[in-house]
């Protein structure tokens, strides 16, 4: 791709000819956003990640468009037009279920917080109610490029003429599959610690290679993890482990120390027994996670934080040591106990950890397979998301397989003849067998079941 450009505050250009970007792949309504910003006389790019995976040949799920134009500006152009965010206000332009973001240029440096109504010289730049006094916080798109993180995602596709603007190397990096910060790495990571994990996300999703100057300090910096909001910790777990590459993401998660900031119990667990059927269940869940994304299927955080957590959740099983009859109610414990000590982290809200608990305390009752108590089991709301849990343990060792062959089976049974099954069956018969301890290495490899959500 034959390159035309200047010095540092001139971009790079690739001509249209020179890159395989073209219109028929970018979203209508990203296009419609574009033109009409244009025909206003404003500028319009297409911006990040979608002119990134287009350059390689992917399908982008997300269209951002950046311009010049105020957020004020762009909504007196749309009707379908919604602005969101306190402190910097972007654009929500809505087609349908498509919404295209559409954010002005941002100043190199923005002087005001959440907290603060002036800038660096004392001047106010909002009002009592909010309203921007100075647009200090807008610069141009010289100045909106050194606001990104890496240089893949520093790309800007120009409507103009259908050229794409580099002012930081990214389309040789994206070429290349390198991740790359934009500045001193050191700095970005300490202005913000989640870029860590956001290296982590794009290197496993992208399958790029992390630059030397980009990895070296995290290991160094991921203490500073422990003093991000847990409820943001929250979101950036989702995205790491809910967008196909989860498994990817765990073990550069490990490799690069992150991982005992965001689930310090798992990872002690993990590194006790590494190669464990706690461990084993972790990785065949994620595979099966990304197995799902891939194949289109929902994913929830429901069934995530069941498997992230399992290891913390058995070894406070294990150590509750729940005597025959009890097995239900320690379990619940357990549970109760890992996810509570997990919160000061990454905090999962309620509707997510409520039916985690259930998932988890399912598990023992599916020792109970005597007598018609047993077929309500098949009634629970869980019962589906419990089975596939279930179908992992044992598919990692930490169940015995004619456990899940059997609940497999009776559920491909007649009513009648599920009844007969059960009622045949001695009482008490495996009445509480417990979860296998972790450091119990697993007899036989399954190929794991595909995962379920509640």
């Amino acid at each position: 791709m034959p390159q035309t450009g200047g010095d540092a505050s001139r971009p790079l250009i690739v001509a249209r000819e020179n890159h395989p970007i073209s219109r028929a792949n970018i979203s209508p309504n990203a296009l419609k956003v574009m033109y009409r910003l244009k025909e206003a006389g404003y500028q319009a790019f297409l911006v990040g990640g979608a002119v990134r995976d287009l350059l390689l040949g992917l399908s982008p799920k997300d269209f951002d468009v950046a311009t010049n134009a105020h957020p004020d500006q762009v909504k007196q152009l749309f009707r379908n037009c919604r602005l969101i965010g306190r402190r910097f206000h972007l654009a929500h332009v809505r087609f349908g279920y498509e919404i295209i973001e559409v954010a002005t240029f941002r100043a190199a440096h923005t002087p005001i917080d959440e907290d603060n109504s002036v800038d660096e010289g004392g001047h106010r730049v909002l009002d009592d109610r909010g309203r921007i006094l100075r647009d200090n916080l807008y610069g141009t798109i010289e100045e909106d490029v050194w606001r990104r993180d890496f240089t893949a995602n520093a790309l800007y596709y120009n409507i103009e003429d259908f050229s794409v603007w580099d002012y930081v190397g990214g389309v040789a990096d994206a070429q290349a599959k390198v991740l790359r910060l934009i500045g001193d790495p050191e700095t970005r990571y300490r202005e913000d610690p989640v870029r860590m994990l956001r290296a982590i996300r794009f290197a496993a999703k992208l399958e790029f290679q992390i630059h030397a100057d980009t990895a070296a300090p995290i290991s160094k910096l991921a203490w500073m993890l422990d003093g991000v909001p847990p409820a943001r910790l929250f979101d950036e777990v989702n995205k790491l482990f809910l967008s196909g590459s989860a498994a990817s993401a765990f073990d550069l998660l490990i490799r690069y120390g992150l991982l005992e900031h965001l689930f310090p119990d798992v990872t002690q667990a993990l590194n006790e027994s590494p190669d464990g059927v706690a461990a084993q269940l972790v990785r065949l869940g994620l595979a099966g996670t990304d197995e799902r994304v891939r194949a289109d299927k929902s994913v929830t955080p429901t069934f995530l934080f069941a498997l992230l957590l399992w290891p913390a959740i058995s070894r406070a099983y294990q150590r509750l040591n729940p005597q025959p009859g009890s097995e239900f109610q320690q379990m619940t414990l357990a549970c109760e106990q890992a996810t509570a000590r997990q919160q000061a982290r990454v905090a999962v809200p309620k509707r997510f950890t409520l039916p985690m608990r259930e998932i988890i305390s399912m598990q023992p009752r599916f020792n109970m397979r005597s007598g018609r108590r047993a077929l309500r089991l098949l009634d629970h709301p869980r019962f589906r998301a419990a089975y596939d849990f279930l179908l992992l343990r044992v598919a990692a060792g930490d169940a015995d397989p004619e456990l899940g062959d059997w609940w497999t089976e009776i559920q491909s049974l007649p009513a009648e003849e599920r009844i007969a099954r059960v009622e045949q069956r001695p009482a008490g018969a495996v009445q509480g067998e417990a979860p296998r301890s972790g450091n119990r290495r697993r007899r036989r490899r399954r190929r794991h079941p595909a995962v379920s959500n509640p």
